[in-house]
């Protein structure tokens, strides 16, 4: 019998976006379980609660886990990634790539984590050239103003952002 292959993918989702989508669905096919931990950052003000994200990310990413034959848990950490990766079992650590400036940061980030938890391999999964200039600030700002952003997120998110924002997001 073999051993389950965990991957961690960590984020902010404030919110949910479909390049976070396209992420997720290529980590489960990589994993036997998928852990995406939602980072507790005290000094950062959220537009979502934790659980609130929490509620999206198990609506969006549990039939995607399922379809690629994953198991899906969702989860918040406030410690370091490697060492939430680690106490959640995972080997492999996700992490998506929009463009150049993604992939300079992430290389000096691997090159610290591999340092810090030699156990955990950084996986880079690139966006498909769709999903590249989409990120949660942008969805955010252009949902905050009155802007259609039903091209940049799952349907259950643009619904919170309606909701949120009392108006079509």
């Amino acid at each position: 019998m073999s051993a389950t292959r965990t991957a961690f993918y960590p984020g902010s989702f404030d919110p949910p976006t479909n390049g976070h989508v396209e992420v997720a669905r290529a980590a489960a096919r990589l994993a036997d379980r998928l852990v995406v931990g939602v980072g507790i950052h005290p000094g950062k003000t959220p537009l979502f609660a934790p659980a609130e994200r929490l509620e999206m990310l198990r609506e969006v990413f549990e039939p995607i886990a399922r379809d690629e034959g994953a198991h899906l848990d969702c989860v918040t950490f406030d410690n370091l990634v490697v060492d939430a990766a680690q106490a959640h079992g995972a080997t492999l650590l996700i992490r998506g790539l929009r463009d150049g400036t993604d992939l300079d940061y992430e290389m000096q980030m691997a090159g610290m984590n591999a340092t810090l938890k030699p156990g955990v391999q950084t996986v880079f999964l690139p966006a498909s050239p769709i999903a590249r200039p989409i990120t949660a600030t942008l969805v955010r700002q252009i949902a905050a103003m009155g802007g259609d952003v039903s091209a940049f997120v799952p349907s259950a998110v643009l619904a919170r952002l309606s909701g949120r924002f009392g108006r079509k997001a």
